[in-house]
C-alpha cells in the first residue's frame, strides 16, 4: 500500500494521512463516506436507507502511471480514494475477496467504483481515461474498487495487503 487518505468533508480529493483507522461495518474513521448506510450524495438521493457497500475506496497506483502517459497528472488521494495500492490487480478481483491489510484490518471487496463527471471537473478529459469500452463494446471502469470493513484496525502507507479469494464460483466485479 502506498498511501492512505481521508476527508471529513465532501470534497472530490482526500488529503493523504500518516494513518487511517478502519472501523468494522462503517469505513474510515472521520471520513465523510463512513457509515452503515450510503453516504455518497447521488446514492443518498436515490435511497438513503441503502447499505453502504462503498465504505472504503481503493485505487491501484498503476492507473496514475497509465493516465500520465496521456498527459494527466494524478497523485494518491486526488481521485477520492482512501487506499492507494501498487502491485495488486484490484480490478481483476472477484466480489467477496478479502483484503488483509497491516496487522489486523480486513476489507471485503463489494464492486467497482462507478466514476462520475466530477472526475472531469478535477481534470478535463480524465473521465474518458478511467471509463471506456473494450473490443466487444463492454464498459470498462478503471477508477478503483469499493469495499466494506469486516475487521477494523489502523493502516499506514507501507503496510502489506494480502488477498484471499472467496470459495466457490467467482463473480466478476460490477459497479456498486
Amino acid at each position: 500500500m502506498t498511501a492512505v487518505s481521508s476527508n471529513g468533508e465532501y470534497s472530490f480529493t482526500k488529503p493523504n494521512r500518516d494513518s487511517v483507522r478502519l472501523l468494522a461495518g462503517l469505513g474510515v474513521e472521520g471520513d465523510v463516506h463512513a457509515g452503515v448506510t450510503v453516504k455518497h450524495r447521488s446514492r443518498m438521493a436515490q435511497d438513503p436507507t441503502q447499505p453502504n457497500l462503498r465504505q472504503v475506496h481503493l485505487i491501484h497506483e498503476e492507473l496514475f502511471d497509465e493516465v500520465d502517459d496521456d498527459g494527466f497528472k494524478v497523485a494518491p488521494g486526488e481521485l477520492g480514494e482512501n487506499i492507494t495500492t501498487r502491485g495488486i490487480d484490484l480490478l481483476g478481483l472477484p466480489v467477496g475477496t478479502l483484503l488483509r491489510i497491516g496487522d489486523s484490518a480486513v476489507l471485503e471487496v463489494t464492486g467497482l467504483r462507478n466514476p462520475c463527471l466530477q472526475i472531469d471537473n478535477f481534470q478535463d478529459g480524465l473521465l474518458k481515461q478511467v471509463v471506456g469500452r473494450d473490443e466487444a463494446g463492454n464498459i470498462v471502469r478503471k477508477a478503483g474498487i469499493m469495499s466494506v470493513v469486516k475487521e477494523g484496525g489502523v493502516v499506514r502507507p507501507g503496510d502489506s495487503v494480502e488477498t484471499e479469494l472467496p470459495s466457490g464460483p467467482h463473480r466478476p466485479l460490477d459497479r456498486v
